[in-house]
């Protein structure tokens, strides 16, 4: 048997229907969008479709969708892309970048990135539940602010973040706003004039789309510098030959994510809410929460297995595929880094695992799972760090 996959946040299986919608890409529709036949006019059609599809799961325009690579390189061409060109190296020291400490690396480093340049980067912290603290970032908003970059949702833990008033704050100082919606999009109802953004990253392979694949939305009238240069693609945003065959997966994904919604979050919140509900009645007090218990994604629990190291638990439970909050190096138990932001004592999350249910996730294997993790748990103490 294969393990059960409660691994969800990391990547998602592809849709038996998104398979079907880019099969014939592959194979007799191969043309180069931009050949002045028919071949081209079918591969250009269908990208058309795509953006059209990607924008109504994300209540925009067609025109303001980019298909890049994948999430890590529509947030790098949002946060980078708001700064560049810079005049010369004096002017880096004039630009002020705002984040919050929980962030993704694709947006981190891009981060750190600008930093090595000269620009200001401000680290927001958050509280313990992992939401960034609004005081801070008014504080730090006095300065003049090119862009604030903040994730919707918590790809290790689930918090999501008070965007709608992160966007207000920023607008009121002139600032843009950016956000990643890579893990949000598709589990929650997803709107980027509702959340007030200017720019928002989506990655297909958390969509139930192929891994190479993502999307970054750009408010109308922005205009970016692109990562990428040569030819004018995607409105010369995005220079380089379309991935046609992946622009229509990920359009037929974004498809099937928007007839399914509501209805996904409801469902993925209930599997949650059972595997939760199923650990905390057999181990009691032996495992706790991290994140929100309530502002977060419907398909995530990060959970300390208290006395445990999470690594090793897992390592004993081949049985269920999932990821864990701590890394063991030269014998040293060391948290994510954004446990560490939270404030999560030591001895508890060297205990953590992130489990995340998905589209595919049943009843039954939540059930399994559940036993599996609380049996395992009681087997031996963890070693001490």
């Amino acid at each position: 048997m294969q393990p059960i996959y409660l691994d969800y946040n990391a990547t998602t299986p592809v849709d038996p229907a998104v398979v079907r919608a880019m099969e014939p890409f592959l194979r007799e529709h191969f043309g180069n969008p931009s050949s002045a036949h028919a071949y081209g006019h079918a591969a250009h059609a269908a990208i058309e479709d795509a953006r059209a599809q990607v924008a109504t799961l994300l209540g925009a325009r067609p025109g303001e969708i980019v298909f890049t690579s994948g999430g890590s390189e529509a947030s790098n061409l949002a946060i980078k892309g708001v700064v560049f060109p810079l005049p010369d190296r004096s002017a880096a020291a004039d630009l002020h970048v705002i984040t919050s400490s929980v962030e993704h690396p694709a947006t981190r480093e891009p981060c750190a990135f600008l930093e090595r340049l000269g620009c200001r980067v401000t680290v927001l912290p958050v509280d313990r539940y992992g939401v960034v603290d609004l005081d801070a970032l008014r504080q730090a908003l006095r300065r003049p602010t090119r862009l604030v970059s903040i994730m919707h949702a918590n790809n290790e833990v689930g918090t999501l973040q008070p965007i709608r008033e992160i966007a207000a704050l920023a607008h009121e100082h002139g600032a843009l706003v950016h956000t990643d919606a890579a893990q949000s999009a598709g589990k929650l109802p997803v709107n980027a004039r509702e959340l007030g953004v200017d720019l928002l990253s989506l990655a297909g392979h958390k969509l139930y789309a192929p891994r190479g694949i993502g999307a970054l939305y750009v408010r109308d009238g922005l205009v970016l510098e692109p990562l990428i240069h040569g030819a004018g693609h995607e409105g010369g945003r995005r220079a380089g030959t379309e991935n046609v065959p992946y622009i229509v997966a990920l359009g037929a994904a974004c498809e099937v994510a928007a007839r399914s919604l509501p209805g996904a979050t409801g469902t993925l919140r209930r599997l949650r809410d059972r595997l939760w509900s199923r650990l905390s009645q057999r181990l009691g007090s032996e495992v706790v929460l991290n994140g929100h218990p309530e502002r977060r994604l419907p398909n995530t629990i990060n959970v300390n297995f208290v006395g445990r190291i999470g690594a090793e638990l897992l390592q004993a439970v081949p049985e269920i595929a999932a990821s864990t909050g701590s890394a063991c190096h030269e014998g040293r138990v060391r948290l994510s880094p954004v446990l560490e932001a939270m404030g999560v004592p030591e001895e508890l999350g060297r205990g953590a695992v992130r489990l995340s249910v998905g589209r595919f996730t049943t009843e039954a294997e939540v059930d399994r799972a559940a036993l599996l993790l609380a049996s395992r748990a009681g087997v031996a103490p963890a070693r001490p760090s």
